[in-house]
């Protein structure tokens, strides 16, 4: 269905200006991610980063803004016009503002440590789970700007295997010897991942899905 209509959108100023924005929230998430990242695993002294992930979160609910007021413009002109995709549209944006969410999150994550995380503990737990995101992110901007079902359907793979390491993740570290403040930071950093990631899957398989199991693709994959 998305593909058929991002064909037949495509060259109309409406279309083109919302997946622009919609490409910008997603980039802009990922740039937060990376930078809060940077700050987490390597202790990176980026300037004023409180206040850059901050704003970079404010633009991010602004593109959300006018997104969804850009939509209900459309319909009221246009209500019975592309109805399906524009609700498939309100509902991509609402992941890609909370991507930005999360990833403020994690910077908050970097207020509550004592000290620079021990990369080799990190690592014990985690492994390469930051880069495996920062390559979702790509693969479902990807896949959602070009409406490719490959790479949709790569994201499924993508979240399971992430969420199931950081359940473990949780677990293990619930019975660990670690100090209060790391298993608590450990602990959350898990959470947020995994709901990043899982925002990232609800945005990419928007293209292979039904607007009906939109969020539930998780639940696809069970049947």
């Amino acid at each position: 269905m998305f593909k058929n209509l991002l064909s037949f959108w495509k060259g109309k100023d409406f279309l083109s200006q919302v997946l622009e924005e919609f490409r910008d929230m997603l980039e802009d998430s990922k740039c937060m991610f990376e930078a809060v990242c940077s700050r987490l695993l390597d202790s990176a002294e980026e300037p004023d980063l409180k206040k850059k992930i901050y704003d970079v979160d404010k633009k991010v609910n602004r593109l959300q803004k006018g997104i969804r007021k850009r939509i209900v413009e459309h319909l009221s002109l246009q209500p019975t016009v592309e109805v399906s995709a524009c609700l498939l549209l309100m509902s991509v944006v609402k992941d890609a503002e909370r991507l930005g969410d999360y990833c403020k999150n994690l910077y908050e994550v970097t207020e509550l440590m004592e000290g620079p995380i021990d990369k080799a503990v990190f690592s014990q737990y985690f492994s390469d789970i930051d880069k495996d995101i920062l390559n979702l992110f790509e693969r479902t901007k990807e896949a959602f700007i070009e409406a490719d079902k490959n790479k949709a359907e790569s994201s499924w793979d993508y979240e399971h295997r992430i969420a199931i390491q950081c359940d473990r993740i949780v677990r293990q570290v619930a019975k660990s010897n670690l100090s209060i403040n790391e298993a608590v930071c450990f602990v959350l950093i898990a959470r947020h991942f995994k709901r990043i990631v899982a925002h990232l899957a609800n945005i990419a398989t928007s293209v292979i899905l039904p607007i009906s199991d939109l969020d539930y693709f998780d639940e696809k994959t069970d049947e």
